[in-house]
């Protein structure tokens, strides 16, 4: 699907890393280009023509993501520099001021690190409770498990959407119904998800989400926090410079920015930004829907081709995803990493960031292949092929 769109594919590798990031159509650099080279000014800054055209620019991108996610107000769009860094803005700036000592926090044993250390520190600052949801013999959450975790003393429940090393879809509208009606707050990190499944904050009601732009074919370096206004409007930052105050006097006096500039301090990655929106437009172009449904094909692909070779152990045969982690009985994780790049061939191998997943998974390191739009069949069947070699493991050795 839309190969030619990504110059790297070029170089005839077969790329199955799309979790950790993905490769980037010709767009995003021309659009780059575009800004770099015909009108490189800040943002929020100048009063001359180019410095509007940023400022239009800029701003078009938030209007691009507010309606790529089904949020109404532009103003409840806030962009960092990732997921990780959304989530901190979202720990450090609301619920730092919004929890108390004893308070307990929901996560699950497959989050990644963005998604627990910040919590570790809290509770180490506050007292802040750390507990978790069950996972079912799939490594699922379940909305039964979910009941069975909130107690009078959850405050929030902090989630992926889908998983980067289960790749389990979480039932997350059920959850945050529920979650709701025990007066409990959601945040959701969407970085595995908001790439490769249509979205919609509205319908789902969340509270807070994050997410990527290099994660969904953008570039690297810019992020989304969403958050409701009511929350939003409550928050405070955790970096402070030029772009967020309106003035500040000797004596310490400072009025800061409305949102979402104030938690938008200094320069920011513009360029990206700007080449965020173009990809937006792209993917909008393809339609969401017709890519989720594209890597849910290759998924269940790939899966039957790989169940037929005895060797392989897949750990998450029942999640949704375009996510499938694996090893070969008697090879270790990177060591069969290193051999198929031998072959052009790219996948993840360690602990991906979910380091406490191996409590469930009993066993630290795997492999994984995640899908993205330009994938296809034909390669799957050359990584099969590749991992069915009757002297693999010779070769290694």
């Amino acid at each position: 699907m839309n190969r030619n769109d990504f110059a790297m594919l070029k170089d005839e590798i077969i790329y199955f890393d799309n979790g950790a990031t993905t490769l980037k159509p010709m767009c995003l650099s021309e659009a780059v280009s575009e800004y770099y080279n015909k009108y490189s000014a800040n943002a929020h800054r100048g009063d001359y023509d180019i410095s509007l055209k940023v400022d239009t620019m800029y701003e078009k991108t938030r209007d691009l993501v507010r309606d790529f996610i089904g949020v109404s107000k532009s103003a409840e769009i806030v962009f960092t520099s990732g997921t990780t860094d959304s989530l901190n803005k979202i720990i450090y700036g609301y619920f730092r001021y919004h929890l108390k000592k004893g308070d307990e926090v929901l996560l699950t044993k497959s989050e990644h690190a963005s998604n627990v250390l910040p919590w570790f520190e809290l509770a180490d600052e506050m007292g802040v409770v750390i507990r978790y949801i069950e996972l079912d013999d799939h490594l699922q959450v379940t909305i039964e498990n979910v009941k069975k975790a909130i107690t009078n003393k959850t405050k929030v429940i902090s989630l992926a959407h889908i998983t980067n090393v289960a790749g389990d879809i979480r039932p997350i509208k059920e959850i945050i119904q529920y979650a709701h009606e025990k007066n409990v707050l959601a945040i959701i990190d969407g970085a595995q998800s908001v790439p490769h499944m249509k979205i919609n904050v509205t319908d789902l009601d969340i509270d807070f989400l994050a997410f990527s732009a290099h994660k969904m074919y953008g570039p690297t370096g810019v992020g989304v926090l969403y958050g409701k206004e009511k929350y939003l409007a409550n928050i405070r930052p955790i970096i402070f410079g030029g772009g967020m105050n309106v003035s500040f006097s000797s004596d310490g006096v400072r009025i800061y920015n409305e949102l979402p500039g104030l938690l938008e301090a200094g320069t920011p990655n513009i360029a990206g930004v700007i080449g965020f929106g173009r990809v937006i437009e792209y993917l909008n172009e393809i339609g969401v829907e017709k890519i989720a449904q594209h890597e849910h094909e290759l998924r269940n692909y790939a899966i039957q081709q790989m169940k037929q070779i005895p060797s392989i152990i897949l750990y998450n045969e029942k999640s949704e995803s375009g996510i499938i982690t694996f090893n070969m009985d008697g090879v270790f994780a990177q060591d069969l990493a290193v051999y198929l790049n031998k072959y052009h061939i790219c996948v993840r191998a360690g602990n991906h960031c979910a380091k406490i997943l191996k409590d469930e998974l009993g066993i630290k390191n795997t492999c994984r292949a995640s899908f993205g739009l330009y994938n296809t069949k034909e390669e799957i069947d050359t990584f099969v092929k590749v991992l069915s070699n009757p002297n693999l493991k010779e070769e290694i050795i």
